[in-house]
């Protein structure tokens, strides 16, 4: 787990609310909650960043791999911020680093990489990342991808 990684090393970032319901008979923020708020982060991030809805574009990014390690518990009421970087840019895939942080608080509560393979939207082949996500993504830090 790379519990070394700062909330500096994030500058870009989206924020998540969490719910009553996203709790677990534990008391804390359900494991499966976070990929549903990774995958917002990125998607809500790509939206904005690029003024485009990306579920519209000739070629899509679809999730083929993820994966996400718990360094600190969460949980409702906390507002979490999720920060985004990239740990590969290709030709037709992206790998995103991404932290989740509570709101103003440097704590590290979960590191989690994000692969989206970019797909032509009707055959589902592969093809290049669209031009206006590569573009705003290479304005993310680099952070390399986990071990």
């Amino acid at each position: 787990m790379q519990a070394s990684l700062h909330r500096a090393d994030f500058p870009i970032a989206r924020t998540m609310h969490t719910r009553w319901a996203d709790n677990d008979q534990y008391g804390h923020l359900n494991n499966a909650w976070y990929y549903t708020y990774l995958d917002t982060a990125v998607n809500g991030w790509l939206i904005e960043a690029t003024g485009v809805d990306v579920s519209t574009l000739d070629s899509i990014g679809l999730v083929v791999s993820s994966r996400c390690d718990y360094l600190a518990p969460a949980g409702f009421p906390d507002v979490l911020e999720v920060g985004l970087a990239t740990a590969r840019v290709g030709t037709t895939s992206i790998t995103y680093r991404l932290g989740v942080f509570r709101q103003a608080d440097a704590l590290l509560c979960a590191t989690a990489q994000f692969v989206h393979v970019y797909v032509d939207r009707h055959t589902r082949r592969p093809a290049p990342i669209p031009e206006a996500i590569a573009d705003v993504v290479r304005q993310l830090p680099h952070i390399d991808p986990m071990p």
